[in-house]
């Protein structure tokens, strides 16, 4: 399992790690200030978020009257970790069948993820059900179910070109059967500008809302962390047609951008539940607010 340290290297190495240098190697003054939001803008901290971090951080100096470079660090990741929500847990509890609906764009890491969710669940002692709700593409259906293989967890799914909601349909009547706890639903990999598939989206989450009470009960939406920017426009399309709760972050250790997260809860308001930072089933972690802000400087000799 890849530490989160380790799965943050090039975010650390590529911006924070210098926003530390910089910092630390000369008289705080506006070239600092100035130098310090090119680092967290090419981060993909966001325009926004970047500009309420160096006002409030420029505002502090001068109240605190920090000069050392460790305090005006302790200090920035004080103000970024105030810009993280603590993720909830999943709302699975308290009712005889919790179904969480998974949705993102075509390589995002959606259907890896719902396999790595589903193996942590399965230690959890939760007994799991997966529903291959992506019928456009046949490699999705056989990638789902070499995932249910290696999590332990059986997979219902129809043929290829079969109807979504009818394969949804089956999962739930399949989750009842076996006593299942939770059913994760995976969906294709719709590009959020076409109308067409995104209402398709739409029909699959009204299938289970008529099946299963109140059912979505999370809704979680995957973002490839090495698109950036991209993934917030993404994000806003998404939580915009099936009113999704929370966020999974995939492949953070393949980017230098890890910054998004702040954007992500600043511009959405969502809190991001898993991130992804390795290739292995165990490589899908707990978000962990404090933890994340911790890796992204943390000292010591890299590789």
């Amino acid at each position: 399992m890849a530490s989160l340290r380790e799965g943050l290297k090039r975010t650390r190495q590529s911006f924070f790690g210098r926003i530390a240098q910089v910092i630390g190697a000369t008289e705080i003054d506006d070239d600092t200030w100035d130098e310090v939001e090119a680092l967290l803008l090419q981060a993909d901290v966001g325009v926004n978020t970047t500009m309420q971090l160096i006002e409030t951080m420029r505002a502090r100096v001068r109240r605190e009257g920090l000069t050392r470079q460790e305090q005006l660090i302790a200090a920035l990741k004080d103000e970024l970790r105030k810009l993280l929500m603590e993720p909830k847990p999943l709302n699975l509890s308290g009712r005889e069948l919790s179904v969480v609906l998974v949705a993102g764009v075509n390589g995002s890491g959606k259907t890896t993820s719902i396999g790595k969710m589903a193996h942590r669940m399965r230690l959890n002692n939760r007994k799991v059900i997966l529903a291959a709700g992506d019928t456009f593409r046949a490699a999705a259906i056989d990638q789902l179910k070499l995932w249910g293989e290696r999590a332990g967890v059986p997979v219902i799914a129809g043929q290829p070109g079969s109807d979504p909601g009818a394969v949804v349909y089956d999962a739930v009547s399949a989750a009842r059967a076996r006593g299942a706890e939770v059913l994760i639903v995976d969906t294709a990999g719709r590009l959020h500008s076409n109308f067409n598939l995104m209402a398709e989206l739409v029909k699959v989450r009204d299938v289970l809302r008529k099946v299963v009470p109140d059912a979505p009960h999370e809704t979680l939406l995957v973002l490839d962390g090495t698109t950036g920017q991209n993934a917030l426009t993404q994000a806003k399309k998404f939580q915009e047609a099936i009113d999704v709760t929370g966020v999974i972050v995939t492949k953070l250790d393949s980017t230098a951008k890890g910054g998004m997260l702040f954007a992500i809860q600043r511009e959405l308001g969502l809190p991001v539940h898993y991130i992804g930072i390795g290739e292995s089933i165990h490589d899908l972690v707990f978000f962990n607010p404090a933890a994340f802000v911790d890796s992204l400087f943390e000292n010591g000799n890299e590789e």
